[in-house]
């Protein structure tokens, strides 16, 4: 039996969260996964070589750091031990690295004795090929970790003898060790410190901040100063009962924020990454979202003794709702917004 790790809800999707799809300039016919690093004997396998090797179905649960879990997955591919068996992987690798075909080659990394024994690359899920916006033609799974743990699209397994922070962990802050059972979602070392939220409560213009990513700051009743917030990153911030009415949160990257009984009134939010945010009682009046990634976005919460704290949405202006889960929808609709 399948068990719900803390923070997580359950859906019957696969929402595309992270990098989209692979470049344009990806070509089959070219097309080519690299083994290399600490190892005797590189490897490289075409497609039809790789669909030629011995293949394996396994069944997982994928827990998505934004905060969804989906059921009984199977995926078929080669587990990544019998593709490193004729390397002849060094006595001082410590680490594997996995590279994708993306715009930016993002990355990630696991230990090597936890990745050899919970880590495959595959080719298709549930009988079907792996669609582009999941990682088509190959892309790792690997078990027990949270999903950027497997990555899309992958050209490049390289052993390492050091450790290397992958693209997510690196610009992102998120865990490196990603244990949803844990709830290591994000690198708590990286947060905010009290002087700096207050320098960031004080702060009248934010086009600095944009590259900057603010971790699990405390802005619990803020009112800002500027409402120009275009393309902030502000991830796994307290906004309960902010003062919003009226920012503009174009392209801003606002996961997991608490947005509980907040004051979003009007708040642009076109662009933004809102995934995980939870807005449950915040007010939401002709806010707009329009283009935003709302994997496991919240709108409303069952509270342990079974009351809906619920957002306003009266006028809310929603359109190309990415990833909304079934739960969120419905209320949605209950309420009259409809994309």
């Amino acid at each position: 039996m399948s068990l719900l790790p803390p923070g997580q809800t359950q859906t019957q999707k696969f929402p595309v969260v992270g990098e989209k799809l692979p470049p344009r300039t990806l070509d089959l016919a070219t097309w080519q996964l690299t083994l290399d690093g600490a190892v005797a004997h590189p490897q490289q396998w075409s497609l039809p070589d790789f669909h030629a090797l011995p293949q394996t179905t396994i069944t997982l649960d994928i827990h998505c750091v934004t905060s969804w879990s989906l059921f009984g997955q199977t995926f078929t591919g080669v587990p990544l031990a019998a593709l490193l068996q004729d390397a002849q992987v060094h006595h001082a690798a410590k680490f594997i690295r996995f590279e994708a075909y993306s715009e930016r080659q993002h990355d990630t990394s696991l230990p090597l004795d936890y990745a050899l024994e919970h880590c495959w690359v595959v080719h298709s899920r549930n009988g079907a090929a792996l669609s582009p916006a999941h990682g088509y033609p190959l892309r790792v799974v690997t078990r027990g970790k949270y999903f950027y743990k497997s990555l899309k699209w992958v050209r490049k397994i390289e052993v390492l003898t050091q450790d290397r922070l992958g693209y997510w962990e690196a610009q992102s802050a998120y865990h490196n060790n990603a244990d949803p059972w844990q709830e290591e979602r994000y690198d708590t070392a990286q947060t905010v410190s009290p002087a700096q939220v207050a320098a960031l409560k004080a702060e009248t213009d934010f086009s600095a901040w944009q590259d900057t990513v603010v971790l699990g700051a405390a802005l619990n009743g803020w009112q800002p100063q500027s409402a120009a917030l275009r393309g902030v990153q502000f991830k796994a911030c307290n906004f309960r009962n902010a003062r919003l009415a009226t920012v503009d949160f174009t392209n801003a990257n606002l996961t997991f924020g608490k947005f509980w009984r907040a004051d979003c009134r009007g708040v642009n939010f076109t662009g933004a990454d809102l995934e995980g945010a939870d807005f449950s009682g915040a007010n939401l009046t002709n806010a707009v979202i329009v283009d935003a990634a709302l994997s496991a976005t919240k709108f409303f919460r069952t509270t342990a003794n079974g009351k809906r704290i619920a957002a306003n949405v009266t006028g809310l202006r929603l359109e190309n709702p990415s990833g909304l889960l079934e739960d969120q929808l419905e209320f949605l609709r209950e309420n009259g917004i409809h994309a």
